[in-house]
């Protein structure tokens, strides 16, 4: 059982591992636009990842891989408008770091700058440590992401749980402590069994946050539009959803085009 909550007029990653500390459950949802954001922050999220995920439900990719660093800046920079409290972590995209540590540190500078973001977050363990110490080294924080890290979905071939066998398992340990030691202030864990997260999140004095990694972790992640239910096609274990907004949405516009063809819309009291 979690502590009771504490009220936080502002969140920062100080505030994070604070809430570890405590026991206090941490809260982090995606979102890509000013309107959403604004909903998002107003009802008390703690973290809100600006993530590359908008490749798939903004633009309708596929995979994350395609959106661009301009991309991810102009959805950062949206959101970043939109709230009064939340902490706002935005995922450097494919491309943008994994070619060197400078490109990576001009890669980060660019989102802070940009988009007024306070954090950014990149997928990878001890192959990315020097890109992460550079960025680092800038005074920009870094969340950490282990486990199932979409950007590398081809070379995995599936989106299926990762580390279930005791060598890989190993290994995201150790990344996880590597992240810890040169300095990440948090670590996304997807789709890993529940009993590994739990033992990362005893492992570490830093934040774990999970998405398909049980609730024996630090704080929860999930897709904003998976969770409310406008996607409809995503049905993985892990997600659950808190509204149906996909048929809620359908049924009213269906009612707006049937008001208008039948000329219910506008009636007199909605006209001038």
């Amino acid at each position: 059982m979690s502590a009771a909550k504490k009220e936080y007029k502002r969140i920062t990653v100080k505030t994070l591992i604070d809430m570890k500390a405590h026991g206090e459950k941490i809260s982090m949802l995606t979102a890509y636009d000013y309107t959403m954001a604004k909903i998002v922050d107003g009802a008390g999220i703690d973290v809100i990842l600006v993530g590359d995920s908008a490749s798939n439900v903004m633009a309708g990719h596929e995979t994350t891989l395609p959106i661009t660093l301009d991309q991810m800046i102009y959805h950062a920079s949206s959101v970043v408008r939109a709230i009064d409290r939340a902490l706002v972590v935005v995922d450097l995209p494919f491309g943008s770091y994994q070619s060197d540590p400078k490109e990576a540190l001009r890669s980060a500078i660019r989102i802070m700058k940009e988009s007024g973001g306070h954090a950014v977050k990149l997928e990878g363990g001890k192959e990315v440590k020097e890109s992460i110490k550079r960025i680092l080294n800038a005074g920009i924080p870094v969340m950490g992401h282990l486990g199932l890290t979409p950007q590398s979905i081809y070379k995995f071939g599936t989106y299926t749980v990762r580390a279930k066998e005791e060598e890989e398992a190993e290994r995201l340990l150790e990344d996880a402590k590597i992240l810890e030691r040169i300095g990440c202030f948090a670590i996304v864990l997807e789709k890993i069994p529940a009993a590994l997260a739990k033992q990362v999140a005893e492992s570490v004095s830093i934040p774990i946050i999970g998405i398909g990694a049980g609730n024996g972790v630090d704080g929860q992640v999930l897709v904003l539009h998976d969770m409310l239910g406008m996607t409809h096609e995503f049905h993985p274990r892990f997600l659950r959803r808190y509204l149906n907004l996909y048929e809620d949405m359908t049924t009213a516009i269906s009612q707006y085009v049937d008001d208008v063809k039948t000329c219910d819309f506008p009636n007199d009291s909605e006209q001038y």
